[in-house]
Order: C-alpha cells, then structure tokens, then sequence
C-alpha cells in the first residue's frame, strides 16, 4: 500500500450505524407525544427514498441540491403515508436532523484515531458538509476534511464526487484509498484509480439485510472494522 496519503470514507453505514440511530432517535421524538409505530419500518422506507431522490440531481432533473433538502422532502412523505399530523416546523427541523447526531459503529473512532497518525482523513459521503461537520461534533469522528458531494455538487457515484474530493487533498486518486461498505462506492472509485478497502457491514440494514454481505471483487483490503482496517495498514 505504498503511495498512499489520504483515505476518504463512505460515512452512512461504513463508519456510522444510520438504522439504529434514526430508529432510536423516532421512538425517542414521538414516545412523549404518545405516538408509536414501527420505526425501523419508518427508517427503512426513509432510506428507501434516498437513492431515487439524488437519481433527480444525478439525471439533471433537477439542479444540486444538498442530502438535508432530499431527507426533507422525503420525511414529508413518510409523514403523511403514516399519518402523522400536526408537526411543527421546529418539529420536522428536529426529525430531519436526526441524520447528523448518527451513532458511530463500536469500532469506528478507534479506528479512525489510529488511522489518523498515519494518514489524512477525509469523508467522501453524500451528506451534505453541515451535515458531515455536525456528525463529526456529535460522535467525535477525527476528519481532516469534510469533502464529498456538496463540494463538487454531485452525488456518488458521478465520477466529479471523487475526483473533486481527491483534488482537494493536493493528490491523484491512486494516492487516495476509498474505504466503504458498499461495493458498488469502491467500483466507482477504483475505476478513477483509488485504492480500495472494505470494511464488512452486514448488519447495516437490520436482520434482513440482502446486499453488501460480503466483498464481491476483489478489493485491496476487506476488513470486519475499521480497528483492523489500522492493523493492516501498519504492516
């Protein structure tokens, strides 16, 4: 792995567990107000709307606009499909930014902070960078940088949201290590010349999860955390 001076990370899923924390975050808003329904479902249909909403940005139906605005709209959505009414706007604004107080997989800020002896940090994330930068606050998640799509006003995997990305960093992709969960992020990357590593994530999408239970090409590094992730880049 000589060469190598930064990696960028995937965030939602790869260093934080988004299902769990929004989850917790729903029952914990609505349980006061006496208002139950199945949050993970909730979560999971928030999630499902995810892709399709920047698939808008990405085909040029719509101009850029930051993952804050996308969670919006669609939160509205899920609002009404499981009737709930009667919200304020500081209610919904609270609901919404349950994206940026997400929980850190255990192994994450470990491996994070060791990582960062060596190599510069930097997330390459579809979360907007208020969104990135309160997230950071909140789980003290030890970036560098905050990069990624609303710097280059494209969502993964357009090839400007990493070579943007990289570009910042003053380097070429293949100085650069994507590290994601996600096969189809380091496909992109790796076709732009990033190094590669995977970091196993099957319990991102719950119990039932059907993709992303394993690495599918072969990648420079797969890894179960970001601890061994360190571990191996030390060698």
């Amino acid at each position: 792995m000589n060469g190598i001076k930064a990696l960028t990370f995937d965030v939602f899923g790869t260093v934080v567990d988004w299902r769990s924390s929004v989850a917790e975050e729903l029952r914990t808003f609505f349980e006061p107000r006496r208002l139950s329904r199945d949050w993970f479902a909730f979560i999971d249909d928030w999630r499902e709307l995810y892709q399709p909403a920047m698939e808008d940005v990405r085909s040029q139906r719509r101009s850029f606009v930051i993952l804050d605005v996308l969670h919006r709209e669609n939160l509205i959505k899920l609002l009404e499909k499981y009737e709930i009414h009667g919200l304020s706007e500081d209610d919904i604004l609270e609901l919404n930014t349950c994206w940026h107080r997400l929980k850190p997989w255990p192994d994450s800020v470990d491996g994070l902070l060791e990582l960062r002896k060596s190599f510069t940090l930097a997330t390459l994330s579809n979360g907007n960078m208020a969104l990135m930068t309160n997230l950071a606050r909140h789980s003290a998640l030890p970036w560098h940088m905050i990069l990624g799509a609303e710097f280059a006003q494209a969502y993964k995997p357009d090839p400007r949201t990493y070579l943007c990305t990289a570009s910042a960093l003053g380097l070429e992709p293949c100085q650069c290590m994507m590290v994601a969960a996600h096969n189809k992020d380091l496909r992109a990357a790796r076709e732009l010349g990033f190094k590669t590593a995977y970091v196993n994530r099957p319990t991102e999408y719950g119990p039932g999860q059907t993709t992303d239970l394993g690495p599918e090409e072969n990648w420079d590094i797969v890894c179960e955390s970001m601890v061994e992730l360190a571990d191996f880049l030390k060698q």
